[in-house]
């Protein structure tokens, strides 16, 4: 009789392989980043962590026998969503994972804006002793975070030790611990023109999808940063360069952009108001610790109990 299988598609430390292999003993588990370990397994595996383009006909094929999917991504908007509903395939995600390094970043972007750190590092490298016109601070401003999750959540915790008020936006506009006030994303527009800072951390969803454009970077104040670590594809990016170049809005910190890499022509590499960084905000020496035993280790513990996984449990019907 053939083992069960368990495919991971990336390379673990081997005290976490062992606290898998503890909970099914009796499972083929295969880890590994290279295609050449896990791509011949992947139509035999019930359980496939770690999504690649490259496995999506052999796990999606008529024998195939997966049954559940862990993501080592927060988002899911890559995956085939409707082919994965359609066989009934479990869909767990790494959210959560994220929220430290996230919010971490987060505050370096908003930091690095309001006290200039970035046009520093460009004097350094000139050996330019110039103030820069500095002159912000952060504490006791406003900042409306877009999309108030786990990393939304942390944000706003942080947010409290400058004693800024938080505006939360969230889908179900139920209330969060460190947020003054929250709202739906229906009230996004009432709630742009008060904020000194506005934080996208959303998911791309199709109500998401292009949910910032020209209306939104109007109605923000002149003197705002806005900051995104979502996704590239909920801001029309043509319209947040106008926006810049404009200064309808003072400057932007980007991890996310509709295409990625960013183009070696985009006007932002030259911006002086705009801080890049190439997608990396939940990066982290923790990553594989927290995917593990976070959320894959107690959802295989619901599974092999013959229960449905829980934690991060996607819904297809809202696309995250």
């Amino acid at each position: 009789m053939q083992k069960r299988k368990i495919v991971i598609t990336h390379t673990l430390e081997q005290n976490l392989i062992e606290q898998i292999e503890e909970i099914i003993p009796a499972w083929s588990i295969i880890v590994g980043k290279d295609k050449e370990m896990w791509q011949k397994h992947i139509q035999d595996a019930e359980i496939i962590a770690g999504w690649k383009k490259e496995i999506e006909n052999d796990s999606l094929a008529p024998h195939s026998k997966l049954k559940w999917l862990q993501t080592w991504s927060a988002g899911v908007d890559s995956l085939p969503l409707e082919s994965l509903a359609t066989r009934n395939i479990i869909v767990t995600s790494a959210n959560g994972v994220h929220a430290y390094p996230i919010s971490e970043t987060i505050f370096a972007l908003m930091l690095s804006l309001t006290r200039k750190i970035h046009t520093y590092v460009r004097n350094q490298q000139e050996r330019k002793w110039h103030n820069s016109n500095m002159k912000l601070e952060m504490h006791g401003k406003t900042v409306g975070i877009i999309g108030v999750g786990t990393i939304g959540k942390e944000a706003a915790k942080i947010a409290k030790a400058f004693g800024m008020k938080v505006l939360g936006v969230r889908h179900s506009g139920k209330q969060q611990e460190f947020v003054d006030e929250m709202y739906t994303t229906h009230q996004l527009n009432e709630v742009l023109p008060n904020c000194d800072y506005v934080v996208v951390t959303l998911p791309l969803t199709k109500e998401t999808n292009r949910l910032f454009g020209a209306k939104q970077f109007d109605l923000m104040k002149s003197s705002a940063f806005f900051i995104n670590i979502g996704r590239g594809e909920i801001v029309v990016e043509d319209d947040l360069i106008s926006a810049l170049q404009r200064g309808h809005i003072a400057g932007a910190g980007l991890d996310v952009f509709e295409q990625e890499p960013l183009a070696v022509d985009s006007p932002l590499w030259e911006m002086e108001n705009v801080i890049i960084t190439p997608h990396t905000s939940g990066s982290t020496e923790h990553y594989n610790q927290r995917v593990i035993e976070n959320i894959l280790i107690p959802n295989l513990k619901n599974y092999i109990s013959g229960n449905r996984p829980s934690v991060n449990l996607v819904d297809y019907s809202k696309g995250y």
